[in-house]
């Protein structure tokens, strides 16, 4: 197991130890590698002693990023729920039990925010949540190799008033944010990971919530498949995988707040709101 951090002029690979070394690497690479655990591995045993970052980048370098949706049951009911008026509830119901999985297009490099970095709402929607997910690390040849922690912004106002407007409420500028690093690891993580976010607002927390991996209704293999049927990744993408920790209908971002996501062994990832 490696964490990966981004520098503006380095890769710094992080032991379980603690001991963090800088390699010569670059994520594409990572990407493209048939074992990427394996090569920076190998990068590492040759590299020099350098510092954890601060303040890291996004760990992101020519990856898509997409995400797949109505994955736990609470964001099933909280979609039915605000589309109903528009008659689109039962296609949410109807997905979270369909074998075929959601997924959309989420976001291009430019677009995605980094640790520190804020996140934005759309100036055409009074509605606005983020959306703690694990996102998962897959590369060029379809195999999961890592994890991050996405918050996938959301407008519930404008998906609600038709799902075919899901595009515009999910991808606009800096309407997603990854890291603080990329886990790098041979093993699954443990079906009780804890996925926690807390919103905090004028020095406290407005909202608080947590849920488990073991929730997600879906394998993430099976997510990984489905993403990569007929459709190719020449370097890889990361791919977030759903929501279960959905803020109340009376609650909406405001600009100042603070996103704080947490996932274990992952770190934490904090973003203000633009």
């Amino acid at each position: 197991m490696l964490r990966i951090y981004k520098t503006p002029e380095n890769l710094v690979a992080v032991s379980p130890t603690g001991d963090a070394i800088a390699i010569a690497l670059t994520l594409d690479e990572l990407f493209r590698a048939e074992n990427p655990l394996a090569l920076a591995s190998a990068a590492a045993a040759g590299g020099k002693p350098a510092k954890v970052p601060s303040l890291p980048s996004a760990p992101i370098e020519s990856q898509e990023v997409w995400a797949a949706g109505v994955t736990y049951y609470r964001s099933r009911t909280a979609r039915m729920a605000e589309s109903k008026e528009a008659g689109g509830g039962s296609f949410y119901d109807k997905v979270y039990s369909a074998e075929r999985p959601e997924l959309f297009f989420k976001s291009t490099p430019h677009r995605v925010a980094g640790p520190g970095q804020p996140v934005r709402l759309r100036g055409d929607s009074k509605w606005n949540v983020p959306e703690p997910e694990l996102t998962l690390a897959i590369n060029s040849r379809g195999r999961i190799f890592g994890y991050t922690i996405g918050n996938d912004m959301s407008s519930r106002d404008i998906e609600g008033e038709n799902p075919l407007y899901l595009p515009q409420a999910k991808v606009y500028d800096k309407s997603a944010a990854i890291g603080p690093c990329l886990l790098l690891s041979g093993d699954p993580l443990p079906q009780d990971t804890q996925i926690s976010i807390e919103i905090h607002r004028g020095g406290s927390v407005a909202f608080s919530g947590s849920t488990a991996i073991s929730q997600i209704k879906r394998t993430l293999p099976s997510l990984a498949e489905f993403l990569f049927r007929d459709n190719s990744f020449p370097n890889g993408c990361f791919l977030m995988t759903g929501t279960g920790v959905v803020p109340g209908d009376e609650f909406t971002l405001r600009s100042g707040d603070g996103v704080h996501i947490t996932i274990q062994p992952i770190g934490t990832l904090v973003n203000p709101v633009a």
